[in-house]
């Protein structure tokens, strides 16, 4: 057997090691996402069963690696008067896509009233509600909730200061709530690509930009590589020019 026939059958059997190597991580991976284990906010939901109003709301998203990427979340948790965060909490890829256009949005929400599970603008729960606060007319006549002064605080925690909420925008929340349907505001003002929510989770759009920039970056390293190499084989292959 000739050297080239033998380096052939060597390569040969490599690439199948390679290829039984990445199958069973594949199998190992999908294994692992179909495990039933429940997800982080299934676990935050169950953790705060017993408290009286909360809001879960999705502050972070990320994904990490190429090739087997891993896919997390980060929650902002509003429980009555406190506010806290969570770190990285891995979950599945389903479930990331399935909340990846709801950044910044309350996946869920619960008052005395009950729960709210459709993806919404935080602090929509408590509007309408005549426990909390009421309507009143702004200086243009227009309609918009305002909450007494006990519970005003809400209006810093939930940003709602810079954005009111009008009775119109709250009459269309209401229906789309009935519907199952998730709202992203009346001008597409939260969710992932929400004009107010690049401007309260600017880490996740800062983070985007830069994974952009280097990967552009790296795309314009192979491309003048790959010029590079030409170029050499050119001249290579080409030699000198006699007379």
């Amino acid at each position: 057997m000739n050297v080239k026939k033998k380096n052939f059958l060597r390569g040969q059997i490599y690439l199948k090691k390679c290829v039984s190597i990445c199958l069973i991580a594949a199998i190992l991976l999908s294994l692992q996402s179909c495990s039933g284990s429940r997800s982080p906010l299934e676990k935050l939901t169950s953790r705060l069963k017993n408290s009286p109003d909360y809001s879960i709301i999705l502050e972070d998203m990320n994904v990490s690696g190429s090739l087997f990427p891993q896919y997390y979340h980060k929650y902002k948790i509003i429980e009555g008067e406190k506010t806290y965060y969570t770190g990285w909490q891995k979950v599945a890829k389903p479930f990331y896509r399935q909340n990846e256009n709801y950044l910044g949005m309350s996946l869920i929400s619960k008052t005395e009233d009950g729960y709210v599970k459709t993806p919404s603008p935080p602090g929509y729960q408590y509007v309408g509600n005549p426990r909390y606060g009421e309507w009143k007319s702004d200086s243009s006549g227009n309609s918009m909730w305002v909450f007494f002064g006990q519970y005003m605080f809400m209006s810093s925690m939930f940003n709602l200061f810079s954005r009111p909420v009008y009775r119109s925008d709250y009459n269309t929340y209401s229906q789309y709530r009935n519907n199952g349907r998730p709202y992203f505001g009346s001008s597409n003002q939260y969710g992932t690509n929400g004009t107010a929510t690049k401007q309260t989770n600017k880490s996740f759009f800062q983070r985007k930009m830069a994974k952009q920039k280097a990967k552009q970056s790296s795309f314009k390293n192979k491309v003048n590589q790959r010029i590079k190499r030409s170029q050499n084989t050119f001249h290579s292959r080409g030699g000198g020019f006699g007379k």
